[in-house]
Protein backbone atom coordinates (compact mmCIF):
# COMPACT_ATOMS: atom_id res chain seq x y z
CA UNK A 1 0.00 0.00 0.00
CA UNK A 2 2.94 2.52 -0.52
CA UNK A 3 1.41 5.80 -1.64
CA UNK A 4 4.73 6.91 -3.09
CA UNK A 5 5.59 4.09 -5.38
CA UNK A 6 5.17 5.04 -9.23
CA UNK A 7 6.55 2.59 -11.80
CA UNK A 8 9.60 4.68 -13.85
CA UNK A 9 8.11 7.49 -16.56
CA UNK A 10 4.72 7.51 -15.02
CA UNK A 11 5.11 11.06 -14.71
CA UNK A 12 3.09 12.84 -12.28
CA UNK A 13 -0.29 13.93 -11.62
CA UNK A 14 -1.69 16.96 -13.29
CA UNK A 15 -2.80 18.99 -10.80
CA UNK A 16 0.40 18.55 -8.84
CA UNK A 17 2.46 19.97 -11.83
CA UNK A 18 0.24 22.73 -12.03
CA UNK A 19 0.78 23.36 -8.76
CA UNK A 20 4.70 23.67 -8.37
CA UNK A 21 4.58 25.42 -11.91
CA UNK A 22 2.29 27.98 -10.39
CA UNK A 23 4.63 27.73 -7.10
CA UNK A 24 7.75 27.88 -9.13
CA UNK A 25 6.54 31.11 -11.08
CA UNK A 26 5.18 33.07 -8.19
CA UNK A 27 8.01 32.19 -5.41
CA UNK A 28 10.88 33.13 -7.55
CA UNK A 29 12.08 36.13 -9.21
CA UNK A 30 13.71 34.17 -11.73
CA UNK A 31 12.47 30.94 -12.65
CA UNK A 32 13.54 28.55 -15.71
CA UNK A 33 11.77 25.59 -16.67
CA UNK A 34 14.27 22.88 -18.61
CA UNK A 35 14.96 19.60 -19.85
CA UNK A 36 17.45 18.78 -17.02
CA UNK A 37 19.03 20.03 -14.52
CA UNK A 38 21.58 23.31 -13.87
CA UNK A 39 24.54 20.71 -13.85
CA UNK A 40 22.96 18.40 -16.07
CA UNK A 41 20.92 20.29 -19.10
CA UNK A 42 19.46 17.52 -21.61
CA UNK A 43 18.98 19.21 -24.59
CA UNK A 44 20.93 21.87 -26.25
CA UNK A 45 18.09 25.12 -25.99
CA UNK A 46 17.81 24.01 -22.19
CA UNK A 47 21.45 24.96 -22.00
CA UNK A 48 21.76 27.79 -23.92
CA UNK A 49 18.89 29.36 -21.96
CA UNK A 50 21.02 27.99 -18.60
CA UNK A 51 24.25 29.56 -19.77
CA UNK A 52 22.20 33.28 -20.74
CA UNK A 53 20.72 32.98 -17.20
CA UNK A 54 23.33 32.13 -15.62
CA UNK A 55 25.87 35.11 -16.86
CA UNK A 56 23.27 37.63 -14.97
CA UNK A 57 22.10 36.01 -12.22
CA UNK A 58 23.35 34.18 -9.02
CA UNK A 59 19.87 33.31 -7.80
CA UNK A 60 17.66 31.76 -9.65
CA UNK A 61 15.43 28.48 -9.72
CA UNK A 62 15.38 25.65 -12.38
CA UNK A 63 13.00 23.22 -12.71
CA UNK A 64 13.04 19.92 -14.51
CA UNK A 65 9.90 18.94 -17.18
CA UNK A 66 11.63 15.66 -17.90
CA UNK A 67 9.97 14.17 -14.75
CA UNK A 68 6.81 14.43 -16.30
CA UNK A 69 6.95 16.02 -20.07
CA UNK A 70 3.95 16.02 -21.11
CA UNK A 71 1.58 17.65 -17.72
CA UNK A 72 4.62 20.09 -17.46
CA UNK A 73 3.72 21.51 -21.26
CA UNK A 74 0.04 22.00 -20.18
CA UNK A 75 0.93 23.44 -16.85
CA UNK A 76 3.36 25.61 -18.58
CA UNK A 77 0.70 26.74 -21.42
CA UNK A 78 -1.37 27.46 -19.24
CA UNK A 79 1.08 30.73 -17.59
CA UNK A 80 2.45 31.33 -21.57
CA UNK A 81 0.34 29.43 -24.40
CA UNK A 82 3.87 27.75 -25.28
CA UNK A 83 4.31 24.06 -24.57
CA UNK A 84 8.14 24.03 -25.43
CA UNK A 85 10.99 24.26 -22.96
CA UNK A 86 12.80 25.76 -21.72
CA UNK A 87 10.58 28.74 -20.71
CA UNK A 88 12.05 31.29 -18.51
CA UNK A 89 9.76 33.40 -16.05
CA UNK A 90 10.92 36.54 -14.53
CA UNK A 91 8.76 38.00 -11.50
CA UNK A 92 5.69 35.52 -12.47
CA UNK A 93 5.66 37.02 -16.18
CA UNK A 94 6.75 34.80 -18.69
CA UNK A 95 9.89 36.30 -21.00
CA UNK A 96 10.64 33.35 -23.48
CA UNK A 97 12.26 30.90 -24.63
CA UNK A 98 16.44 30.31 -25.64
CA UNK A 99 16.17 32.04 -28.60
CA UNK A 100 14.46 35.20 -27.11
CA UNK A 101 16.71 35.07 -24.58
CA UNK A 102 19.60 34.71 -27.05
CA UNK A 103 17.97 38.15 -28.59
CA UNK A 104 17.92 39.97 -25.55
CA UNK A 105 21.54 39.42 -24.77
CA UNK A 106 22.14 40.49 -28.26
CA UNK A 107 20.30 44.01 -28.09
CA UNK A 108 21.97 44.32 -24.48
CA UNK A 109 18.29 43.83 -22.98
CA UNK A 110 19.09 40.46 -21.25
CA UNK A 111 20.42 42.03 -17.69
CA UNK A 112 18.18 44.63 -17.41
CA UNK A 113 15.34 41.93 -18.11
CA UNK A 114 16.26 39.45 -15.51
CA UNK A 115 17.42 42.24 -13.03
CA UNK A 116 13.61 41.23 -11.55
CA UNK A 117 12.45 44.45 -10.04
Amino acid sequence: MADMDFPPNQGLDQEEVNERVDDAIENNEVVLFMKGTALMPQCGYSRRALGLVDQHRDEYETVDVLESLDEFRVALNRHSGWETTPQTFVDGEFVGGSDILAELEERGELAETLAAE
